[in-house]
């Protein structure tokens, strides 16, 4: 019971920590709904969406690198002590 209490609060201070991981999720989401269209022959609509999912991904990874540089500081310094 005490393990599905715990599950939210680790992905909440997980999805703190990482500013760019629903960004990076929401890409891989939009990649499998890309390739999705293009088996269905639909390749305007994948090209459209494989654009936003290239745009998500950016944006992802600047925040995932924002917050590795913030939180490794605070973890060198916890390390030290």
């Amino acid at each position: 019971m005490r393990a599905k209490a715990k599950f939210p609060l680790a992905l909440k201070k997980y999805l703190r920590e990482n500013l760019g991981a629903p960004f990076i999720i929401v890409f891989q989401v939009l990649l499998l709904v890309c390739a999705g269209l293009l088996v269905l022959g639909n390749s305007m609509w994948a090209e459209e969406v494989a654009v936003g999912a290239y745009f998500s991904l950016v944006v992802g990874v600047v925040l995932q690198s924002i917050s590795f540089l913030r939180h490794g500081k605070r973890r060198e310094e916890r390390n030290k002590e």
